[in-house]
């Protein structure tokens, strides 16, 4: 097989979000792998906002140290490869093909006995297997969605984190944020460590109550480590950050946000509980490890005159953010936004947080059937900010030029800026069509 008809096998089994709430199948499949995750140490990662961002930051702290790591993260911005990454990049079109062919009979098996596997259950047992392969030190696992019955909650992580909760998937996991995180707690599993970010009250009371029942240690942002200081600096942010086991100074973070500076001292924390022993990481390391981040799709900068930046924010919490880190990192004068959203989301409620920070508003779609429909998009942005400053763009593309022409329209770049936004697929399409990877 090659790696086109291999990609085309996988994505017939069905969309990412058709969910049928069960690890049963999973763990059928990796019985019969002979248990590939259990082979190394997992830090396994679930939250609302953060969790692909704190798992690069994972990765980055742990392959400073010299160990070899395997993460695994969803959804992909541009290669479905980049789910599966070791030595911090994707694995190769022909690895990819040799894992499927590996385990494809016994995926067969399993299909046979009932329910067909899911296109994220054989996603998640070909990463087990890539990293059981490579082999990896340490696995990063970064659930698809909730927790409990997510397919990757076959691990037993030596390490949980759990970044901040809001509301979002509300019709798998609840309409509640208590209901929500416990759904998340079941990453955590007896005797592991819970690295806890800062969460609403419902949340925490869920998540340290789940801790006391399984004899899990909770280590929480803010309390027993946290970020001490933080300073905006040019292309992002210097940190003062209190880890588990000592204080690093100096740390700069080339990401933007404060919501970014949580996800480093909660990366921080989890790869110091790993690491065993009393003493801290070494403070150069650490800076090293922070300084090379790069986070794709996440308030990241592809384009100078005017300033585009390309985020995937996709739900009100991390709109919330997002909308903070634009008005402490960059101020603009005049920005403009280009909105292409997935119908399931609250549409609403992203667009009346966008309103006071955006000029006008390009709405168009992307490629997923989730998109929901530009004009619809139009009909809702306009009750929102009045039909002056809503533009309908059936094409991401030529959305993107409107949003620049907008842009420009006063003939000066500095202070103006283009913000890209609304789901992962936009932010994806967007970087591929910005051509935000080139040199």
């Amino acid at each position: 097989m090659d790696y086109s008809s291999v990609q085309q096998e996988i994505r017939a089994r069905g969309v990412e979000w058709d969910i049928d709430p069960s690890i049963d199948r999973i763990k059928r499949l990796t019985d019969l792998l002979g248990s590939p995750q259990d082979g190394y140490p997992v830090i396994h990662i679930t939250g609302t906002n953060g969790k692909s961002s704190t798992s690069r930051m994972i990765d980055a702290l742990m392959r400073e140290r010299s160990l070899r790591v395997g993460r695994y993260t969803s959804p992909e911005l541009t290669t479905i490869r980049e789910r599966i990454s070791i030595d911090g990049q994707p694995i190769s079109a022909e690895k990819f093909v040799e894992i499927y062919e590996d385990i494809k009979a016994y995926v067969e098996l399993v299909d046979a006995e009932g329910v067909r596997l899911s296109f994220f259950e054989v996603l998640t047992a070909m990463a087990f297997a890539a990293f059981a392969d490579a082999p990896v030190d340490v696995a990063v696992v970064e659930v698809g969605m909730g927790g409990t019955w997510d397919a990757t909650n076959v691990v037993s992580g030596a390490v949980a984190v759990i970044t901040p909760i809001s509301l979002d998937h509300t019709a798998y996991l609840g309409s509640e944020v208590a209901q929500i995180a416990e759904e998340k707690a079941g990453v955590i599993k007896p005797g592991a460590v819970a690295i806890l970010a800062q969460q609403p009250l419902p949340a925490a009371e869920v998540l340290v109550r789940r801790a006391a029942e399984v004899g899990a240690t909770v280590a929480r942002e803010g309390l027993e480590f946290g970020v001490l200081g933080r300073e905006i600096a040019m292309g992002g942010q210097l940190l003062r950050l209190q880890g588990l086991k000592g204080v690093y100074d100096e740390v700069f973070l080339p990401l933007y946000g404060e919501h970014q500076a949580g996800n480093a001292a909660c990366a921080l924390a989890a790869v110091e509980t790993l690491t065993g022993g009393e003493d801290p990481l070494d403070p150069e390391l650490v800076r090293r490890a922070f300084a090379q981040l790069t986070s794709p799709g996440r308030l990241e900068v592809v384009r100078r005159g005017p300033t585009v930046i390309v985020d995937a924010t996709h739900n009100v919490g991390g709109m919330e953010a997002t909308i903070d880190a634009l008005h402490e990192s960059f101020g603009f004068a005049r920005l403009i936004g280009v909105v292409a959203v997935m119908a399931d989301k609250d549409v609403a409620g992203l667009l009346e947080l966008l309103e006071p920070v955006l000029e006008e508003i390009v709405v168009t779609g992307n490629s997923s059937p989730r998109s929901m429909s530009p004009r619809e998009l139009g009909e809702i942005a306009e009750d929102v900010f009045g039909e002056d400053r809503v533009h309908v763009v059936e094409r991401l593309d030529d959305a993107i030029d409107e949003g620049l022409r907008l842009a420009e329209e006063t003939g000066e770049f500095t202070g103006n800026g283009v913000l890209v936004t609304g789901s992962v697929v936009t932010a994806g399409e967007a970087r591929i069509l910005l051509r935000a990877d080139r040199g």
